[in-house]
């Protein structure tokens, strides 16, 4: 049996602090706080330092540019993936939603036959992982060839969330056919006549998008994989979606949609590094202006793994929320949407995914990293 006592910490609880606190674990769990005995554990001063839940991350494509950092320059999958694994728990995140999407060769490495096996090589890894990764499946509306796929990866019980996605133009991220084009350009080098060509194709597989929605969902209840929807920009779709079983909405790109999100209990999701940017990189609703009023449920790394600890150290500074209320944005909240229940809060039973943190200059960085009991990352800071 491994146990650790840390100590000296302010430790960061569901809704309170407390000052030069204790955290007893014992093998994969969290025992006891402030106990009177630490029996015979290892002691480990986080003197200085705050304790927080492991981040949950429930959307990252950050694994995409480690598979591909550059155009048609490819990785092997599994070699990615252990990367992505390493840099993630040196952010302080314990649970990983790798985001990979069935695009059907529209967007680089966004593939169908690709895309499964990078999400069969995250579902290998696991074994050896430092962190809990898990996959994401974003399914693209417009592609009638992903379903199949989608539904063999769910019956091999290799999919932990999925979502419906329409990148379309004239609706959702995309506003206009000039914002579509303008992306795909810059993103993926496409040309011009490759550019007309994946337009009036995305165009003509729309047809049939929502016999192909419903098929997914109604097999994703079935398995009891929670389901999200993506860049909402109405009350309409929301409301839709929401009735057709659909629990999660990331990244809606108003406020009228994250309120009709809110109000209808699901979990609206926002990118992390939106906060430190000051802005949405498609000219979308700040991540910042729906914390401010009320309708963001989570943050999630979006691209940008490391931003996820920054911002939450941040938003206290930027707005009157509490540090616990920030914390739970990346961690209780995620929990409760991805229905992740024995983790996401520093509380006795809990499991043992903890995150020291050190503020330099302003800025967050883990310093030691609990998955599942188990001493996943430290650095030592100088001064």
């Amino acid at each position: 049996m491994s146990s650790y006592y840390l100590v000296g910490a302010r430790v960061v609880l569901a809704n309170d602090v407390l000052n030069d606190a204790s955290v007893l674990i014992e093998d994969d769990k969290i025992v006891a706080i402030d106990p009177v005995s630490s029996g015979r554990a290892q002691e480990i001063s986080l003197k200085g330092q705050v304790l927080i839940p492991g981040v949950i991350d429930l959307h990252c494509d950050a694994l995409e540019k480690e598979v591909e950092p550059r155009p048609n320059v490819r990785f092997p999958t599994d070699f990615a993936v252990a990367q992505a694994d390493r840099r993630n728990a040196s952010a302080g995140i314990t649970t990983i939603f790798h985001a990979i999407s069935f695009a059907n060769e529209e967007l680089g490495v966004r593939n169908n036959d690709f895309a499964a096996s990078v999400a069969r090589a995250v579902h290998q890894w696991n074994t050896h992982a430092l962190i809990d990764n898990r996959v994401h499946c974003r399914y693209e509306v417009t592609d009638p060839t992903a379903p199949a796929l989608l539904l063999e990866l769910m019956d091999a019980d290799q999919m932990h969330l999925l979502s419906v996605m329409d990148h379309s133009p004239g609706q959702g991220q995309f506003k206009d056919l000039a914002a579509f084009r303008d992306y795909l350009s810059r993103t993926y080098k496409h040309s011009e006549a490759e550019l007309d060509a994946l337009v009036e194709k995305k165009i003509a597989q729309g047809n049939g998008a929502m016999e192909r929605i419903r098929l997914l969902i109604d097999a994703a209840k079935r398995k009891g994989i929670r389901i999200a929807s993506h860049d909402d920009d109405t009350a309409e779709k929301v409301t839709t979606l929401h009735e057709m079983g659909v629990g999660i909405s990331e990244f809606p790109i108003n406020l009228a949609a994250a309120s009709a999100a809110h109000s209808r209990g699901m979990s609206t999701i926002f990118g992390a590094p939106n906060i430190l940017r000051g802005k949405s990189q498609s000219g979308s609703m700040r991540a910042l202006d729906a914390i401010v009023a009320g309708v963001a449920d989570c943050l999630c790394a979006d691209y940008h793994p490391a931003a996820l600890l920054s911002s939450v150290f941040r938003l206290p500074q930027l707005t009157d929320i509490s540090l616990p209320a920030a914390v739970r944005l990346v961690s209780s909240n995620p929990a409760h949407a991805a229905g992740l229940e024995d983790r996401g809060e520093i509380s006795v039973g809990k499991r043992a995914d903890l995150v020291s943190v050190v503020e330099l200059n302003g800025l967050a960085q883990a310093s030691r990293v609990f998955s599942n009991g188990r001493p996943v990352f430290e650095a030592h800071f100088h001064g």
